[in-house]
């Protein structure tokens, strides 16, 4: 069972700035509350106790947030992983693994919800001995997001860019990384996740898709910012 997980919160939120300016994306209040809550709130119902957070901008807002409201829980272990300057994602998640100690750690984007199943994730890793997995959610008409493809054995076999869609699967921001194999990897301080590891290495790496259609929410945009207002209103 996956019990780790490294939660990206140091982004700038710059497409958030007309609606929450003086925060990092990840605490904007939502429904009198920081969204980080809600992404914490699910991946403890889901078992995760482990939490390894990566910071940034303004992390001070972070830091105390997360301190003061979990730091006293005994159940929960809390670390930081801080940035001194932008590293990227994947120069985030590079950081953040010096403090992983499992052999598998959960990656999620501080500013995104997805209401994954974290065993199912878990089970689906191990059987195929990925890599990396990510999870997907299904969608149709949309233009705001590229696609994820995959082959009869739901192995990743090409990332297509941002254009509209009919339906397709995209990237829900969540993975399981295998650290052992991640870690033998050499890559720059700063660097994309998405770019410099997944797409560059889909035909050379174990990068598998788990499609879940669960609840899902990117707080990045200011009309989506304003729907979680509502829809997590009662969560």
């Amino acid at each position: 069972m996956i019990k780790q997980a490294i939660i990206l919160a140091g982004g700038l939120g710059t497409r958030l700035r007309s609606v929450v300016s003086e925060l990092p994306k990840c605490m904007a209040p939502i429904a009198g509350k920081p969204f980080l809550h809600y992404v914490i709130a699910h991946l403890t119902k889901e078992g995760v106790t482990d939490y390894i957070f990566s910071v940034g901008y303004k992390s001070k807002n972070i830091l105390d947030y997360v301190n003061d409201q979990y730091g006293k829980n005994e159940e929960l272990k809390i670390q930081f992983s801080q940035e001194d300057e932008p590293l990227g994602t994947g120069g985030a998640i590079q950081l953040a693994l010096k403090k992983a100690t499992e052999e598998n750690v959960l990656v999620c984007n501080g500013d995104t919800l997805f209401k994954v199943s974290v065993e199912q994730l878990s089970s689906f890793h191990v059987q195929h001995k990925a890599n990396c997995t990510l999870c997907l959610k299904p969608m149709s008409h949309f233009d705001r997001y590229g696609v994820v493809v995959t082959d009869q054995n739901n192995r990743i076999i090409s990332f297509e860019e941002k254009r509209f869609y009919e339906t397709g699967y995209i990237n829900g921001g969540i993975y399981l990384l295998n650290t052992e194999n991640f870690r033998k990897e050499t890559f720059p301080l700063n660097f994309s996740f998405e770019k410099d590891y997944l797409e560059k290495n889909v035909r050379e790496r174990r990068l598998y898709g788990l499609v879940q259609d669960q609840y899902f929410i990117d707080i990045g945009i200011p009309e989506d910012y304003a729907r979680a207002q509502s829809e997590l209103l009662n969560v």
